[in-house]
């Protein structure tokens, strides 16, 4: 017996990632890849506020399916680069049209290290509350130690270096010469501020790199809803390379 295996394709895509394609009105003039936090499995049916938002801005939003605990491993970048591929053959997209990394918590980990190893480096990266010691937050909270070890166990080079290899913070120096743009509240108890955004934003400026360093007071974590202005200036740095 023979089965037709499943494949990331432009005529599959939509079983590998969700997108606001649907609701554009034209050729997008900028792609936002979206990456979510950790423990999101759900399959996607309606918009967010913000793919409502990219669409009004001409601006293509995907919501890669890459796993609740992928901590951004080699394969989900993999995973990654064939949705982007596939999306971009399936609207006729020019190479030169700009790909943006975003995402929060996980997400946002997911957002700096994805331009790291992808095999098309987006033209900026926004991080919301990203974790960035990817080796001191497998201690940080008892959910978390099935999780990176889910995602990094199997790697030869070992559990240890493979968070290294995954963590923004210990590849600073290796990240590509493209904005970034990090956000971060004082009141995030599920990634530590202190020990995440701050260090690595120290470490950024250390090395040359084009950094935005917005710290929000009483901000919980990745709520930018609750600031306004905080969320429409994010936005707007986003929505600028659609212009």
């Amino acid at each position: 017996m023979s089965y037709t295996l499943p494949v990331i394709a432009p005529d599959t895509v939509d079983q590998f990632a969700y997108s606001n394609q649907a609701l554009l009105l034209g050729t997008p003039r900028a792609v936002a890849l979206n990456f979510h936090g950790l423990n999101a499995v759900a399959l996607r049916t309606e918009p967010t506020a913000f793919e409502i938002a990219c669409a009004e801005h001409d601006v293509l939003s995907i919501w890669p399916y890459y796993g609740p605990w992928s901590w951004m491993n080699l394969a989900s970048v993999r995973y990654v680069d064939d949705i982007v591929d596939a999306f971009y053959t399936r609207l006729g997209l020019p190479r030169e049209t700009p790909l943006l990394s975003t995402g929060g918590s996980m997400g946002g980990l997911s957002a700096i290290i994805y331009t790291r190893y992808a095999h098309r480096t987006p033209e900026a990266c926004f991080a919301n509350c990203p974790v960035c010691d990817l080796p001191y937050h497998a201690t940080e909270r008892p959910d978390l130690p099935r999780t990176v070890y889910l995602a990094f166990a199997r790697y030869e080079c070992g559990l240890e270096q493979a968070l290294i290899m995954h963590s923004p913070l210990h590849q600073v120096q290796y990240l590509p010469d493209i904005p970034y743009y990090v956000v971060h509240g004082t009141a995030d108890t599920a990634v530590n501020k202190a020990r995440h955004s701050d260090r690595f934003v120290a470490a950024m400026r250390q090395y040359g790199k084009r950094v935005t360093y917005v710290e929000v007071p009483g901000m919980t974590h990745c709520d930018l809803g609750s600031f306004p202005d905080v969320q429409a200036d994010y936005l707007s740095s986003i929505f600028a390379y659609c212009q």
